[in-house]
């Protein structure tokens, strides 16, 4: 059996990332830059100032800004994103999210949090399940954004279990490349996920028969 189920939180957990597309296309619009929902899937996963660097470059203004100036512009992001969560209710949760940590719970596997996002603790509570987490990764500790490793890393040190020994969960391409090169068992939620071990098309497949049919499956194999 596995020792813990770590997820991301953008997309898996909570539909929130069209709060931060909103943010996003705001700061951008002010400095000139035009971007869609098709351009912020590439923004899925990664951290605020890895968001900025790709937005600058996609509007061929990359190098114009001062270190300052970019922190001021992510700054302006996360104060508008942070304002659009005061909205934010239990009903933001996806489908099957409840059940399946509640599922989880009750077989003693424990349960991780590795988000970039530095909002993360505030969602949690405003979703009513920050309880249900043993351990979050500290965002503002981690180094090197997703497609890295370091923060599903920092999630296992944190519950004290083996990377070998956890399955990661996540929506963005990102993510998934991060769970792998951890030595991760690692779940796709969504589209355009081939290279996760598991891909599902929504979190309503997303649940503790799943997960332990997938583990014991990839376990048969490694035996054979």
């Amino acid at each position: 059996m596995f020792s813990a189920v770590v997820f991301d939180l953008d997309g898996v957990i909570a539909d929130t990332a069209h709060l931060h597309f909103l943010a996003w296309r705001s700061v951008a619009q002010g400095i000139g830059i035009t971007i869609d929902e098709r351009f912020n899937e590439e923004l899925k996963g990664i951290s605020r100032m890895d968001s900025l660097q790709r937005i600058l470059r996609h509007g061929g203004k990359e190098g114009e800004f001062t270190d300052r100036q970019c922190l001021a512009l992510a700054g302006k992001k996360n104060d508008l994103y942070v304002q659009s969560l005061a909205s934010l209710t239990q009903a933001a949760m996806l489908p099957g999210i409840r059940e399946v940590l509640a599922e989880i719970r009750a077989a003693n596997v424990k349960i991780g949090l590795a988000s970039v996002s530095l909002n993360a603790p505030v969602i949690l509570h405003a979703l009513g399940i920050l309880g249900a987490f043993d351990f979050c990764a500290d965002a503002s500790r981690i180094l090197c954004s997703k497609p890295d490793p370091e923060i599903f890393l920092a999630a296992c040190a944190g519950l004290n279990v083996r990377p070998e020994e956890a399955i990661g969960i996540e929506d963005a391409a990102a993510g998934v490349e991060a769970i792998n090169a951890a030595c991760m068992l690692s779940v796709g939620i969504g589209p355009g996920l081939s290279h996760a071990a598991l891909q599902l098309h929504s979190t309503r497949e997303l649940t503790w028969k799943c997960l332990t049919d997938f583990w014991a499956s990839r376990s048969a194999l490694e035996r054979n």
